[in-house]
């Protein structure tokens, strides 16, 4: 049985959910978010709770309910709140710039890297090296939080590049030189 899909989901005032077959429809002050759930997973909603059951009990139903409970979850959290993720930029002379719906990050390359913000991600930038990334859709905000990172990912031996704000890096020690003589 699985511990996280047993919870009742709790549906704040303020947002609305539609359930129609497979298909949730949920929406709030920030926003609306829709997503299909599998077939094999039943949502009711009771009050202002939504159910979440299995119809079968193989390992494989048991672990898509935990998995769409969390899901739906987060579409209600993301409408009502809103997500935030942090990154900050290490490096000398690093620096990064936001316009409208794109980020000019200067990370050590010949010319700077322009990034396209996807629909829905908003993006500020405060002392030249914190990038502040906020959306109601999580899934879309970790995904362009790591593509982000990925354009410079942090080296083990100075630190530098991008990094979660919550991210340690692993330091590793450089050559002794000539020490050893």
């Amino acid at each position: 049985m699985s511990r996280i899909g047993k919870l009742p989901i709790p549906v704040p005032s303020g947002v609305k959910v539609q359930i129609k077959g497979t298909h949730v429809t949920v929406t709030g002050s920030k926003g609306k978010l829709e997503r299909d759930i599998r077939p094999e997973i039943e949502i009711r909603q009771e009050g202002d709770q939504l159910i979440v059951s299995p119809k079968g009990t193989s390992k494989r139903v048991m672990a898509f309910w935990g998995l769409t409970r969390t899901l739906v979850n987060n579409m209600i959290i993301g409408v009502d709140k809103g997500f935030e993720k942090k990154l900050i930029v290490e490096g000398v002379g690093y620096r990064v710039k936001a316009d409208k719906k794109k980020l000019v990050l200067s990370v050590g390359y010949s010319n700077p890297v322009e990034f396209s913000l996807p629909e829905g991600i908003v993006a500020e930038v405060e002392k030249n090296n914190l990038i502040t990334l906020g959306g109601i859709d999580k899934e879309l905000l970790g995904l362009t939080a790591a593509r982000i990172r990925q354009i410079r990912k942090p080296e083990p031996y100075k630190g530098k590049g991008i990094r979660y704000e919550d991210e340690h890096i692993v330091r590793k020690v450089g050559k002794s030189g000539a020490a050893a003589a």
